[in-house]
């Protein structure tokens, strides 16, 4: 009995292709909890694909992942000097966001991250008269930027990647390698045919793993039923049952990441107006659980456990069954499966 992960695994990867086929030269990125699928399974798919690069979100990921995938390995957390020494091969390339950086990675193999409108790290345009002297002892794979993924301010993507592509040519420094994230396939070949001689190479992780919904599916086995009264006492807190019903034991909790969320941008009225309404439901202990039955997701009856959630199904809806699953809408990033399943 456990919380699965069901994989339609030909419809899966033949979107793999797709996002392959759309953006040559992609670096599939793996970080995480690898997308909820784990990382040995991301970096099995990544070799089926032919990837020569993997994109790690830390040193610690690419130290455990290293012996699951055979080609480059690029850790995009960028080095910062006083970090904690982890062994690695030579075919791990490391992201540097500061001239400080590069300097501290004399004989490594570093691709050098810009400032982008995200604002979160990268070298500035200042810092490009300094990166001529800094570069001489680092192998430089190349240039890296990282974009936001709303452009509220209706600005281009393109344009903002030419004005770098601008500024380190000017610089005269080597522009044979820039790695982007998050363009549109449009976008990144208008960036290919604008620079031919550069090669642009996107890391897509999301788009890659997560981009066919239909794909993948969680469900939740159930493990037991108790019919209950309304007013009968229950759980952990005795609370009382509003009303006659079901009480549901089914198959992930806290440690699975079920009742975990991560905040999320609303925006416009309706959103907001339904996180403030689910706000509200909370404070009288009313959340509404990932699980679906009988067409309808169902409420917790009391805060999920560590390796099950309780939930509560009124009289008028079927009665669940030992063994029966139920489907649960679940973030890939915030969740652990028990088992996989290809189907």
């Amino acid at each position: 009995m456990a919380l699965t992960l069901y994989v339609d695994t030909a419809r899966w990867r033949a979107h793999h292709k797709h996002v392959q086929e759309q953006f040559p030269g992609l670096v599939p990125v793996c970080k995480g909890n690898g997308y909820g699928f784990g990382h040995e399974r991301l970096a099995e798919e990544a070799t089926r694909l032919g990837a020569d690069v993997l994109a790690v979100g830390t040193t610690y990921e690419a130290a455990r992942i290293k012996d699951w995938f055979g080609g480059d390995l690029l850790v995009l957390t960028p080095y910062r000097r006083g970090e904690e020494p982890v062994p690695l091969p030579d075919r791990v390339i490391r992201s540097v966001s500061s001239i400080d950086g590069v300097y501290g990675l004399v004989g490594a193999r570093v691709v050098i991250e810009v400032m982008s409108s995200m604002k979160r790290h990268g070298v500035s345009e200042q810092d490009l008269p300094q990166l001529h002297s800094a570069i001489e002892n680092v192998r430089l794979e190349g240039f890296a930027i990282h974009l936001p993924l709303d452009r509220t301010d209706g600005s281009d993507a393109v344009e903002e990647v030419i004005g770098w592509m601008d500024r380190l040519r000017a610089a005269r420094l080597p522009l044979h390698t820039m790695f982007v994230s998050h363009l549109k396939a449009d976008e990144l070949a208008r960036l290919q045919q604008q620079f031919p001689q550069t090669r642009f190479r996107a890391r897509i992780g999301t788009r890659l793993w997560l981009g066919d919904h239909e794909a993948t599916e969680y469900s939740g086995a159930v493990l037991d039923v108790t019919r209950v009264a309304k007013g009968d006492r229950f759980g952990y807190r005795q609370q009382k049952a509003a009303s006659d019903g079901f009480l549901v034991v089914v198959a992930g909790g806290t440690s699975h990441g079920v009742g975990l969320e991560a905040p999320k941008a609303l925006h416009g009225v309706m959103p907001r107006a339904k996180g403030v309404a689910r706000a509200g439901l909370a404070t009288v202990n009313r959340n509404l659980s990932p699980f679906v039955w009988g067409g309808k997701q169902r409420w917790f009856a009391e805060p999920p456990h560590m390796q099950v959630s309780i939930l509560f199904v009124p009289a008028d809806a079927p009665e669940p069954k030992v063994g029966d699953e139920l489907v649960a809408h679940l973030r890939h990033t915030t969740t652990q499966f028990d088992r996989i399943v290809d189907r």
